[in-house]
């Protein structure tokens, strides 16, 4: 029997498995993965991969990144939340944070790596606006697994590896991050490329939902409220599925998490439909300007313009699903967010981590939660000044850099010539 099968969340019918991330019927629909461990089990295996019989992969990699789920003091105390609970996504080894590259994109890049071994022998291609990307190298760093990468130039000075990389191509495009994802399908148009998927792939998924998992393994129980700030949104996806197998086992609770997620003014499409309770995205209402926008907020890794919003099993689905709701946050409450998370709790976070902490502080001052209930924070980033006493880090530059809007075509003969011999 398998360990997993995989199924369209719109007609149902299950899917065969080869690195599948669509249905075959062609429907608009996310897959998902259905395990035949009904209960969680967990492993004797390192990191992430203690939760492997959830995960949508038969074997697993002998490193120790993983989440980290911790009851806070200091910051519940300021905030008068009695059962804070914290989900670091970081370097933080005090607290026992393995994730050198200090983003929980690299629990999406552990399981899709085991994946992609087992079901194709393409190339993985990854769009990043810098987080995934540099999580994508690392792992690619520790077990040769070769990828192409592809990121807006401005995310060029986040790409680095505490480990040499001799297996991995770098594309900058000059745009934003959806620019990146564009050019990453027209890549995955030549031959010997696959899509890596993003919110389409089980693996990224149900890896991110790994914080869900390890937070009600500390906790005892499922917490009531889920705190994430999003950029697509997968992560609040992730959580929603995993709490919806957790109920199935019936160990940890029958009521989901209510999801609260967050994006960063000026740009919050997200917000701005779903507090109209619309299930599509309208662009000239809910990201007029969008470039102009993307350009001012406080954390860029948030600024998707083709978020799973709509589509069947994704973030609209979640959020009524689960009673949810979202904020829009200023870069004046992020920065003060993640001052006082640092002062506090005693490591700096990412830009995307103090948003999802400033929306914590709204929702506690603007009365959206019982503050006596369970609160789990998803910090899906932090320890970059911890890991650099730890490690040194190596610079990854790109091997071509074009402009938005850019084909395949203008650079195939190189990137295929790159990849045979160096990829």
């Amino acid at each position: 029997m398998s360990a997993y099968t995989l199924h369209c969340v719109l007609c149902g019918e299950e899917v065969a498995e080869h690195y599948t991330t669509a249905c075959p019927q062609g429907h608009p629909s996310l897959l998902r993965a259905d395990y035949a461990e009904r209960q969680l089990n967990l492993k004797n295996a390192p990191g992430i991969f203690r939760f492997s019989s959830w995960l949508p992969i038969h074997g697993t990699l002998p490193i120790d990144a993983g989440p980290v789920c911790y009851k806070s003091e200091a910051l519940a105390r300021v905030l008068n939340l009695p059962n804070l609970f914290i989900g670091f996504n970081g370097y933080w080894p005090e607290r026992g944070g393995t994730i050198s590259t200090c983003s929980f994109k690299e629990l999406e890049a552990l399981p899709t790596m085991v994946r992609a071994q087992e079901n194709t022998t393409k190339t993985l291609v990854i769009a990043s606006a810098g987080n995934t990307a540099r999580a994508f190298l690392q792992v690619s760093a520790l077990t040769g697994v070769p990828v192409v990468v592809v990121v807006p130039d401005k995310a060029i000075p986040r790409l680095w590896t505490t480990v040499p990389v001799d297996k991995a191509c770098v594309i900058a495009v000059q745009g934003d991050y959806t620019d990146a994802i564009r050019f990453s399908r027209e890549v995955c148009s030549l031959p010997g490329f696959i899509e890596e998927g993003g919110a389409r792939n089980v693996a990224r998924r149900d890896g991110m939902g790994t914080v869900m998992l390890d937070a009600a393994v500390t906790i005892g129980r499922m917490p009531d409220y889920y705190f994430q700030a999003i950029g697509s949104g997968t992560g609040g996806i992730a959580a929603w599925e995993a709490a919806v197998r957790l109920r199935a086992d019936g160990r940890f609770g029958t009521a989901l998490p209510s999801l609260h997620l967050s994006q960063n003014l000026p740009f919050v499409p997200m917000v701005s439909a779903w507090n109209e309770r619309r299930r599509n995205l309208i662009a000239e209402t809910d990201m007029p300007d969008a470039p102009a926008a993307i350009s001012r907020v406080f954390s860029d890794v948030l600024t998707n313009r083709e978020p799973p919003y709509a589509i069947p099993g994704g973030v609209f689905d979640a959020m009524s699903a689960t009673d949810g709701r979202m904020y829009a946050v200023t870069n004046e409450e992020a920065r003060a967010a993640g001052t006082l998370y640092t002062e506090l709790e005693g490591i700096d976070l990412d830009p995307a981590a103090a948003v999802c902490t400033a929306s914590l502080i709204r929702a506690c001052e603007n009365g959206s939660i019982d503050k006596n209930r369970t609160v789990l924070l998803n910090i899906t980033g932090g320890g970059y000044e911890r890991v650099r006493e730890d490690h040194a880090l190596i610079p990854l530059h790109p091997a071509f850099s074009v402009p938005a809007g850019s084909t395949a075509v203008q650079v195939a003969k190189e990137l295929l010539e790159m990849v045979k011999t160096h990829v």
